[in-house]
């Protein structure tokens, strides 16, 4: 543990595009030595929970773009002081898009953190009409996914490979709109996740919400195939707890009989 209270970085990163020779433009397939220039990391937009720094470092200014280095550097930092990484595609490709930077510039792994990938809750526990950030954000919260203004699309990258400052700022306001955004994201999600439990990560002995909030109501019972539990509603965001003490007696519990 860190310190006494958890600290959960959101990040998302944006990765130039693999360069390389083709004979067509449709269901190619790529051979190594094909590739002219392989990927890097273009930029990257980070900020923990309950701070209002937010955290940002591109390539526009560097004398060799491809080299990413500096930017692994400052995202390693803020990774080996997090307990819990959240963003939006976080599990398949930021996080390992990082790491495969990481491991080739021989740098060593971070302090070990938990994953949370606000796609993966949105598909496991909701039938949206799209799990993508833009729509997700625009229905259910206040700080958007920024939609590309001057540069559309592609553009927006291949622009920035060329060194148009322009674009570099479209960039910088795109990356810190997608932090921001899934951020907020999460927060609405959470009550319908279970994916970490905050009373882990400190020493008190009341309960915490994963929202921040200390006010729960009880609410009824839960129960599994051999126990019945306090439920417990957070006053703040509806996500409920259950207490650890089985309220059926010994003489109970060992009456019950098991499904087959």
């Amino acid at each position: 543990m860190k310190n006494n209270k958890v600290r959960i970085l959101t990040i998302d990163i944006e990765t130039s595009p693999i360069i390389s020779y083709t004979w067509g433009i449709f269901d190619q397939n790529i051979g190594l030595n094909q590739i002219i220039q392989d990927w890097h990391l273009l930029s990257f937009a980070a900020k923990f929970k309950d701070e209002k720094k937010l955290h940002y470092k591109d390539q526009r200014n560097a004398k060799d773009i491809t080299n990413d280095k500096p930017l692994l550097e400052e995202i390693w930092k803020l990774l080996d002081k997090a307990d819990i990484v959240i963003g939006q595609n976080v599990k398949s490709f930021d996080i390992k898009k990082i790491n495969a930077r990481f491991i080739t510039h021989g740098m060593k792994p971070p302090s070990s953190y938990k994953q949370i990938d606000t796609l993966l809750i949105a598909r496991r526990k909701f039938g949206m009409t799209s799990n993508k950030l833009e729509h997700l954000s625009k229905v259910l919260c206040k700080k958007k996914k920024s939609a590309h203004k001057k540069f559309a699309g592609f553009e927006l990258w291949k622009e920035c490979l060329k060194g148009n400052k322009a674009a570099w700022r479209e960039m910088e306001m795109y990356n810190k709109a997608d932090v921001e955004a899934t951020e907020e994201l999460y927060l609405k999600l959470q009550p319908f996740d279970n994916s970490f439990n905050p009373n882990l990560y400190t020493d008190t002995l009341n309960t915490v919400c994963a929202c921040g909030s200390k006010n729960f109501v009880r609410n009824g019972h839960t129960y599994t195939s051999t126990g019945k539990f306090q439920r417990l509603t957070c006053k703040s965001c509806g996500a409920e707890v259950r207490s650890k003490a089985n309220l059926l007696s010994k003489e109970k519990r060992k009456s019950l009989k098991g499904t087959v």
